[in-house]
Formats: structure tokens, C-alpha cells, sequence
């Protein structure tokens, strides 16, 4: 049986009316229509699953190996970390000043480039952690198609008014937040050289948008799709408490918007098979916060390369 939010998508999709698309932005239909039919689908899904009626470890691993990429990502993968091991090794080599490795660490140590070279550091650990592992599980042990982990772009035009929408939607409150939270000013962007020239901006918005496609890979892509056979539509929720906790130590606003953030986004991606909707609206919003907060403190830069 066609359920409600089935007809409404299909009529998007046929370039239905806006009238038609707003129908299916409504909490129960979007939201409450969609886990049921998630759930209806993982249950024929494991019906016709060859050793269904066994017991599925790939929950199991996938969230154990999930904690283990987050354990290295902590304990190794912040700016301190790259910068107490430049310091480490400086001091180590500091008896070989003409050596070649005492003056590269040197070289890093005093350049003006030192701060995002660690967050060059920040963004390879997330790739690393976020995407790397899973992929090595996915398609060496599981044998499975990294393409059906959230990379299918099939659906991504379909639901592009979708995806502008969410943006538009948060990029009010951006806006709003920023200007009246001085929190937002000073924390963003992380990055404190960012307004001295366009090559420091643009080169921290790279790494910071890599790191973005790193995470909704890992809690969208690796994640849902690991449990998504065993959890249903449950899976979101699993994801969603890991999700918040790493927002722990960001401005208390967006800590508990990363919650809400969690369950539509989640929702997004089994809804279209997809992480890119998600990924587009995540780096969006978070390079538009570093603009507000610029915008609204600092600046933007004035010149193309640092003087």
C-alpha cells in the first residue's frame, strides 16, 4: 500500500506544486511517515535476507569500530596534538640544526602558516577516522559497495529544492544568532587568521568543508547503513547521541540545535539513500556561520595573501 508521504514525494518528483512539496515538509509526514516506512522496508529487507534469521554483527562492529575512530580523533587528531609533536620532535632534533628534518620542524614552528597546518592536521585525522577505517571495513571485510553507504547521487536533484530550504531556513537563524550571541563572533571561525587574507579563508574553508563530507559519511553513510538492517528507522536515534557529543564545548545554541540536527539530517539520509543532501546543507551553513561571524566582527579580508 502507497502511503501519503509516498504519492506527495512521487509528485515532486514529477515537478509537482509547491503546495505538494510543503505538504511533505509537515513534522508527521516527514518525520513520523518516513520511520514507518523505513521500518517497513528494513523488515522485507531482512525477510529476504540470505541468514536473516541469524544474528547481525555489523551493528556491532560498525559502532565499536565507530568508538575506536572517535577515541583516536580525540586523543590525536586536535591542533594541540600536531603542535605538541612539532614541539616534541623540534626539541628532540634541536642538537641537528643543519639537519634536514630540525629545519623543516623549525620552518613549521615559526611560520606564518603554523596555525592551519595544524588544522590541516585536524581535517587528515577526521578523514582518516570518519572515512578511511569504514571504507577499509566496507570493502575488504564486509565486501560491500561504498556507494550504497550514502554516496548514490541519484536522488540528490530530486530533492535539491529540499535541500535549499533546510539551508535557507538555518541560514536565518545564522544570521539572527550571530548578531545578537557574541559567543558565535568569538568562536568562529575556529581558525583566528582567517580574516588576514583570502588565501588564509579559502584554505581554512577547504579543509573545514572536508572535514564535513569526513562526518556525515561516518554518522549518515557509515553509521545508518550499518544498523539501519537491525535498528530500522532506530538507527537515527542511535546515531544522534554520538552525533551531539562531539558538539560538546561548541556554544551551548548549537550543542542542542546538533540534536535536532542529528534527527532530520539522519532522517534525510534514509529517506534518499544519500549523504550528499546532508553534506551540502552542513558545509553551507557552516561556511555561512564563518562569514556571519567575520561579517559581524572582524571582517572579511581585504587582501588576497598575507603581507
Amino acid at each position: 500500500m502507497t502511503s501519503v508521504s509516498q504519492k506527495t514525494l512521487e509528485g515532486t518528483r514529477r515537478g509537482g506544486s509547491w503546495r505538494e512539496r510543503l505538504i511533505l515538509l509537515h513534522p508527521r509526514r516527514f518525520f513520523i511517515e518516513t520511520w514507518r516506512e523505513i521500518d517497513a522496508e528494513t523488515a522485507e529487507a531482512r525477510a529476504q535476507y540470505p541468514g536473516g534469521n541469524g544474528y547481525d554483527f555489523r551493528p556491532l562492529v560498525a559502532l565499536c569500530l565507530g568508538a575506536v575512530c572517535l577515541v583516536l580523533i580525540e586523543y590525536f587528531g586536535h591542533t594541540r596534538h600536531f603542535h605538541a609533536l612539532v614541539g616534541e620532535l623540534a626539541a628532540h632534533h634541536h642538537d641537528d640544526p643543519s639537519g634536514a628534518l630540525s629545519g623543516f620542524l623549525s620552518a613549521i614552528q615559526h611560520s606564518d602558516w603554523r596555525e592551519l597546518a595544524g588544522f590541516a592536521w585536524w581535517t587528515t585525522w577526521r578523514v582518516l577516522g570518519y572515512v578511511v577505517i569504514p571504507t577499509i571495513l566496507i570493502r575488504f571485510v564486509w565486501r560491500e559497495k561504498i556507494r550504497d553507504y550514502g554516496l548514490a547521487t541519484k536522488s540528490v536533484a530530486e530533492h535539491a529544492w529540499l535541500y535549499l530550504l533546510a539551508y535557507l531556513v538555518v541560514l536565518v537563524g545564522i544570521v539572527f544568532v550571530t548578531l545578537l550571541d557574541p559567543r558565535f563572533g568569538n568562536y568562529y571561525p575556529m581558525y583566528h587568521q582567517a580574516s588576514r587574507s583570502w588565501a588564509d579563508l579559502l584554505g581554512w574553508e577547504i579543509l573545514y568543508v572536508t572535514q564535513f563530507f569526513a562526518l556525515e559519511f561516518f554518522f549518515r553513510g557509515f553509521w545508518l547503513n550499518s544498523m539501519r538492517m537491525a535498528l530500522g528507522s532506530q538507527a537515527i536515534f542511535a546515531m544522534v547521541v554520538p552525533y551531539c557529543m562531539i558538539h560538546i564545548g561548541k556554544p551551548l545554541p548549537e550543542t542542542l540545535a546538533a540534536i535536532f540536527a542529528g534527527v532530520f539530517l539522519g532522517t534525510l539520509a534514509l529517506k534518499t539513500r544519500s549523504i550528499w543532501g546532508g553534506f551540502l546543507i552542513h558545509a553551507g551553513v557552516a561556511v555561512s556561520m564563518d562569514a556571519s561571524a567575520l561579517i559581524a566582527t572582524r571582517g572579511l579580508p581585504g587582501r588576497w595573501w598575507p603581507g
